[in-house]
């Protein structure tokens, strides 16, 4: 853990020293005879063999600069080299081969070529020695890898051979003497007692400070969130996550005063000040593993983050404790190693018990990970079913536990044979993939109790919370590589693969240049929203265009808009057009065959915007669907129906088939309406009272004249046909049914009879009926009580009703 956090420091400056120095390389002109030589040193390096690692990094993290100043020195004279060929583009094209110019022009294309090319040779010469600097990067990389791999597969001393117990046990005391001796030395000196006296009271106040925060420290954090659990009513999480992080803050800041009152002594010797340089450092590496298995294995099931029964989470604490332990006492023995310079075969017997402890602790963690079961799981529905999320997370949880299990057992066993570095590499790692991964839980859940905070809503139903886990997930890669001895040099060379982008065409396409594009086409698409949101409410309104042609303008300003933001946001990002009309061409087939009804749909949109056969709000009628146009978009059009179903048509269909558009430039339209009287009735009287009915309606027009038809003599009544012209054809229905009404109405006071449809059935052989029906009991002198079938029915006359028929719905039909 101490290695990993010092690799992560490393890291970060590394970074930091790479963008300086390719900040002062991209602000002067670059050196190409010193980067010459440069390669030269490097051809040396790597043609002798007998390089360290050491030597390869220094060598590699040198050009890696360099080819940081010549990416970006790609892009000289961009400015100038587009304005020389767009000079040439002016100039039309060269003469083919046997033609013939002006000379003027001929000595001008001349003159711009020649420019051309001297403007072009920085940027070649930079795009080149970027080519060799890659190569001589990969050279190393692959030396240092193959490096790395000898010294893994070494095979060393066992740490189970007895007859190095002794020497290594000679070297450990040996360096405990020589601390110890140290200590003795400054005791004696009396310059530095004489500095110790002098500052006793301010060692004695920082020690007492520092055993304040060590002792009582932890109780106060303990205290603080209690408090905060009982008086929070929103937000315990947080604030709960921030008090225990102070579990770590005021132990750790303890420590560091303890090691200043030993500095300010003078009294710990010169190796013995190196010990305690390191003493934060294990004190934070103790205190964080701590933390990391209380905030998973917690008893209080609002903490933990491991669905585990009580008595194994307790277990699983416990372990995590002892790891903590194992890995302050794995950083002491490193630090002593490299401080007296141990032998190879002390290092291994001094090791071997620490990674045998370790991977008895990771396979007790192992058998937990792999023992889970969905039943432990709190992630579930309102029924008691586990969520989908919650069962792939447990098996990734049960596969990490068998994956430990195997470590464990692996690992010791290579070291006792021999191959400690490999056993060395297969456990410790293990387990800060472990931590690791229990911190990625622990800040999900803090993202979790955070979002719920500020939103007031529930977590596991928002996307915000699933994005903010794959970020975190995202952000912890680079310490998982690291942990598994990926070099800082990998994660730098993947960040300037990352910017050096592709090439596209002539043109290379960076992260720079992308986030570029975005940003102009995100204000160019905003600018565009704009205009159409103050066109459709305080611009249009006032001209006197209607509503259809109002829509028809702010969808095209907005087509327009997005296409101009795309083109401006192509042409920020430097990406020249020219190269993707060769993709476009190619892709011109696939379009014409795969995507045609979408491209004839999209033209349609375009069509129906323009002229506009068509608008929002008119009552339309296509093929079987009749209905209000709610919405005109650039694939189809959505058309609302008079029983509140939406129907979407595509726009192909407007343009080729046929379309009945009701209210067209206007809504005034003509209702039919029917009615039929009995034979016998007045008709003069009958289309007086119709007229009257019709022409003092407020919503028929008396320009033109409403008539009244007496159509025909129908079977069952006298029809008489109703024609008007109506202001709003939308009230079409309401109309009819107020004439229905009044008509009704108007009947009844004046005796006009509306016939039921009449059938009269005619019996052509009635005797057959008068003699079938004498029934059986009259021929036996009529004994029978039953009634007769009278005799003197010659005719029957039967009604039969049918239903009128009812003018068609008009929009307003709910």
């Amino acid at each position: 853990m101490t290695a990993l956090i010092r690799r992560g420091l490393a890291a970060i400056a590394m970074l930091l020293l790479c963008a300086t120095f390719s900040v002062a390389q991209a602000q002067s002109d670059i050196d190409y005879k010193e980067w010459l030589s440069t390669v030269e040193k490097a051809d040396t390096l790597i043609d002798g063999g007998e390089a360290t690692v050491k030597e390869y990094e220094d060598l590699r993290r040198e050009i890696a600069g360099w080819r940081d100043s010549f990416l970006q020195a790609e892009s000289t004279n961009a400015g100038r080299i587009d304005t020389l060929q767009s000079q040439l583009e002016t100039l039309g094209p060269p003469p083919a081969e046997g033609e013939s110019e002006a000379e003027d022009i001929a000595q001008r294309r001349a003159d711009l070529n020649d420019q051309l090319s001297q403007a072009q040779a920085p940027g070649r010469r930079a795009q080149e020695a970027y080519t060799q600097a890659n190569g001589l990067i990969s050279e190393i990389d692959g030396n240092i890898r193959e490096l790395q791999t000898n010294r893994l597969l070494t095979l060393g001393p066992s740490p189970l051979n007895p007859q190095l117990w002794g020497p290594a046990f000679s070297e450990v005391m040996g360096a405990g003497a020589s601390v110890v001796q140290g200590v003795r030395d400054n005791l004696a000196s009396e310059t530095i007692r004489a500095t110790a006296r002098e500052n006793l009271p301010v060692i004695v106040l920082v020690v007492g400070l520092s055993i304040l925060l060590l002792l009582r420290g932890p109780r106060w954090i303990i205290k603080l969130e209690e408090m905060l659990r009982r008086r929070t009513r929103r937000g315990t999480g947080v604030w709960r996550f921030v008090a225990s992080l102070g579990s770590i803050i005021v132990p750790l800041a303890g420590l560091i005063l303890l090691v200043v009152a030993a500095e300010i002594s003078g009294l710990p010797g010169e190796n013995l000040n190196v010990i305690l340089i390191s003493v934060p450092i294990w004190g934070m590496v103790l205190l964080y593993i701590r933390w990391l298995a209380d905030q998973s294995f917690n008893s209080d099931d609002s903490i933990a983050t491991m669905p585990l029964p009580s008595w194994q989470r307790t277990e699983a604490w416990l372990y995590s404790s002892v790891l903590a332990v194992l890995f302050v006492l794995r950083g002491m023995g490193e630090t002593l190693a490299q401080l007296y310079d141990f032998s190879e075969e002390t290092i291994a017997v001094l090791d071997f018990p620490l990674l045998l402890l370790s991977a008895l602790m990771l396979f007790r963690l192992g058998l937990i990970l792999s023992a889970l079961s969905e039943e432990d799981s709190e992630d579930t529905d309102g029924e008691g079913t586990l969520l989908e999320g919650s069962t792939f997370r447990m098996q990734i949880a049960r596969l990490i536990g068998r994956g430990a299990i195997f470590l464990s057992v692996a690992g010791p066993i290579l070291a006792a044979i021999g191959y400690h570095r490999v056993g060395q590499g297969m456990v410790f790692p293990a387990v800060q993939t472990l931590s690791l991964l229990a911190l990625v839980l622990v800040l999900q859940r803090f993202v979790r109790d955070l979002y719920a905070l500020i939103t007031r809503k529930d977590p596991n139903d928002s996307l915000v919370t699933v994005l903010a886990g794959f970020v975190i997930i995202l952000l912890a890669l680079p310490a998982l590589a690291l942990i598994w001895g990926a070099r800082i040099a990998d994660l730098t060379e993947l960040w300037a693969r990352f910017q050096e982008g592709f090439l596209l065409g002539d043109t290379r396409i960076s992260p720079t240049s992308f986030l570029t594009m975005l940003v102009v086409f995100a204000v160019g698409y905003s600018v565009t929203r704009l205009l159409q949101s103050g066109l459709r409410s305080s611009i249009l309104p006032k001209t006197r265009l209607d509503i259809g042609g109002q829509n028809a303008v702010v969808s095209g300003l907005g087509y327009a808009g997005v296409m101009l933001a795309a083109v401006f946001a192509i042409t920020a990002a430097g990406i020249n057009l020219t190269a993707l009309g060769y993709v476009i061409s190619a892709l011109s087939v696939g379009i014409g065959f795969g995507l045609q009804n979408i491209v004839q749909n999209f033209v349609s949109g375009i069509i129906l915007l323009i002229e506009r056969p068509i608008s929002q709000g008119d009552w339309i009628e296509v093929g079987p669907n009749m209905g209000i146009v709610k919405d005109i978009s650039v694939r189809a059009t959505r058309i609302e129906t008079f029983d509140r179903t939406d129907v979407i048509v595509p726009n192909s269909d407007f343009i080729s088939g046929t379309v009945t558009n009701f209210t067209r430039g206007n809504v005034i339209g003509r209702v039919f309406a029917s009615v039929g009287v009995a034979y016998g009735t007045d008709t003069r009287l009958v289309e007086d009272i119709l007229l009257r009915i019709v022409r003092q309606h407020d919503m028929v027009l008396l320009n033109p004249e409403p008539s009244v038809v007496f159509a025909r003599f129908g079977a069952d009544s006298l029809e008489f046909e109703i024609r008007a012209i109506v202001r709003d054809v939308n009230q079409k229905l309401n109309i009819l049914s107020d004439f229905n009404h009044e008509i009704a109405r108007r009947f009844a006071e004046e005796g006009i009879e509306i016939p039921f449809a009449q059938r009269d059935i005619w019996l052509r052989n009635p005797e057959a009926l008068r003699s079938n029906a004498v029934p059986p009991q009259a021929k036996d002198g009529g004994k029978s009580g039953d009634k007769q079938v009278p005799r003197d029915s010659d005719t029957e006359t039967t009604a039969e009703h049918r239903d009128q028929d009812f003018p068609t719905a008009g929009p307003d039909d709910a």
